[in-house]
């Protein structure tokens, strides 16, 4: 099932994403409303303070946590599917494809894809390209402290990831004229990025 007015956007860490969807939203506050995941209910914070280090959790409890968390961002009371069925149009950074990436990593895809298997499908993704020597680059020159996954070896293992899995979704015939994927270049400039995404938001 594709959720009409839901839009999420993807890539690895220092992709670009938060910062498009903060472009997006500014451009035209009255049509757009930001959310991300990790959610900042109860769960969503928990699972922020164990991406920071804080502590460690099983990467299979893990995935059981972000879908939780997903269930509740998206059926939740004032949740994603409430405000698009109301005619708001929700952009997400990040859904439960970064789940089939960051936890497959350790746990495998079978888990993930099944704990996922309820949650709808957005009406278009946009799937930040870049490679992991300059996205981790960009997570380097921030100021602040690096979340778990934030390094080189697991970024190029969660990168193959994503791109096994959003051509997954790309080659299901079932999945034509649905949900809308969008490939971009996340090496290019903000404005440039911010433009292809606003056109084919436009376009479609």
């Amino acid at each position: 099932m594709v959720l009409k007015n839901f839009v999420v956007f993807e890539g690895i860490d220092g992709a670009g994403t938060s910062t498009q969807i903060k472009k997006l939203v500014e451009a035209a506050p009255q049509k757009y409303i930001a959310t991300a995941e990790p959610t900042t209910g109860e769960t969503g914070r928990f699972l922020r303070r164990m991406l920071s280090g804080e502590f460690y959790v099983d990467e299979k409890t893990n995935a059981y946590l972000f879908a939780a968390d997903r269930c509740e961002h998206i059926f939740g009371k004032g949740g994603v599917k409430e405000l698009c069925d109301s005619g708001k149009i929700v952009v997400s950074d990040r859904y439960f494809f970064s789940s089939l990436a960051y936890q497959s990593v350790s746990c495998g895809l079978e888990l993930p894809m099944l704990l996922n298997s309820p949650f709808p499908l957005p009406e278009y993704l946009f799937f930040f390209e870049i490679n992991p020597e300059i996205s981790l680059a960009r997570v380097n020159n921030r100021n602040g402290h690096k979340e778990i996954y934030e390094t080189l070896e697991k970024q190029k293992k969660i990168a193959a990831l994503y791109e096994k899995v959003i051509s997954m979704y790309e080659f299901d015939s079932s999945l034509r004229g649905e949900m809308k994927i969008i490939r971009l270049d996340a090496t290019k400039s903000i404005k440039e990025i911010s433009e292809e995404i606003r056109s084919s938001l436009r376009e479609n």
